[in-house]
């Protein structure tokens, strides 16, 4: 990630992320209420240094059911206290006493009834509390990225998470696009690493052109909110103005089969680009993955900071599905 180009300039402070699972808080938005009824206990959990499949796992075991009757709509980073929404399909059975969950890192706050599993990625969005420490550099420069951050938001790159210890998934995608087999649970993550790493190389070219938040000749734009788009058509007063109060975003490959919908400008970059990484392009296309769009710009929402004591610094903001909190973060500081 240090080698991706950044839009605010060179971070200006140095400082440790992650001292203590504390603070790395992460808090689901679901973006709805539960039923109240149905076959489903929906439970409100909150885990710390845990990995989310494993607590997946026991639930299931807790309440005697097989691991496809748990549910949840997003994985959450395990070196970070977490609170999430899981489902477990009870089919019948009483809930459980979920109070005697027996692991003392998983906590189950809350639980209802409710008529449907969780599915992954069913979720508005996720509200993050970070605190960096050990923080060093120039405040005042700080407090103007901050700003910049606040009013334009930042590259939508894929963050760490997504490539693995040392970024090995991807070498591991090259491989098993070579002939290496592997696990069915284990090709759907490499498959997003490949497709994960040509984006962030296509941002990483609209950033060093000042063009990951202002469109392109040929712009296929993302409605915020949505994993929908539309496009190309001429950039217009309306799209300007679409675009300036963040309900629109230019956007950047998903790769897969066929053509990217681009044209012009930005078509010539994206198959410029994923010409670098062909054997991904190529296996990504033989995996039939369809071609799908993800916005170039994020823009974090409700962002607070505060300066806690002489070397700490607490942020919050919320981010939608499927945004890291790290490529925020790396805009300000390296940690």
């Amino acid at each position: 990630m240090h080698e991706l180009p950044y839009a605010h300039g060179n971070p200006p402070l140095t400082a440790r992320l992650r001292t203590t699972p504390e603070d790395f808080q992460v808090e689901e938005i679901l973006g709805y209420d539960a039923d109240g009824t149905g076959e489903h206990a929906l439970l409100w959990v909150e885990k710390r240094g845990a990995n989310t499949d494993w607590v997946a796992r026991e639930l299931a075991r807790f309440a005697g059911v097989a691991p496809v009757a748990v549910g949840y709509a997003g994985l959450k980073d395990r070196h970070a206290v977490t609170r999430q929404a899981f489902t477990v399909q009870l089919a019948g059975k009483p809930d459980p006493d979920w109070s005697a969950f027996p692991h003392t890192e998983v906590k189950v706050l809350a639980s209802t009834r409710h008529s449907r599993k969780l599915k992954r990625g069913a979720l508005r969005g996720n509200r993050f509390g970070l605190v960096l420490r050990d923080v060093q550099g120039d405040r005042a420069v700080a407090e103007r990225v901050l700003g910049a951050i606040a009013a334009r938001g930042v590259p939508n790159y894929f963050g760490e998470q997504r490539f693995g210890r040392e970024g090995g998934n991807v070498a591991q995608a090259r491989a098993m696009f070579a002939g290496r087999r592997v696990d069915r649970d284990k090709r759907s993550f490499l498959l997003s690493a490949a497709r994960s790493h040509i984006f962030n190389g296509v941002l990483a070219a609209r950033v060093e052109q000042d063009a990951w938040e202002a469109p392109l000749e040929g712009e296929i734009w993302s409605l915020a909110g949505s994993r929908s788009w539309f496009g190309p058509e001429p950039f217009d007063a309306t799209l300007a103005e679409r675009l300036a109060r963040g309900d629109i975003h230019p956007s950047g490959p998903l790769w897969g089969q066929g053509e990217p919908p681009t044209t012009g400008e930005a078509g010539a970059l994206e198959r410029e680009v994923a010409a670098r990484d062909i054997d991904l392009a190529e296996g990504l296309a033989a995996a039939r993955m369809d071609q799908e769009r993800r916005p170039t710009r994020l823009l974090p929402q409700q962002l607070t900071w505060r300066w806690s004591g002489d070397d700490a610094l607490e942020v919050a903001f919320e981010l939608p599905a499927g945004a890291y909190a790290t490529v925020v973060v790396r805009e300000l500081a390296q940690a």
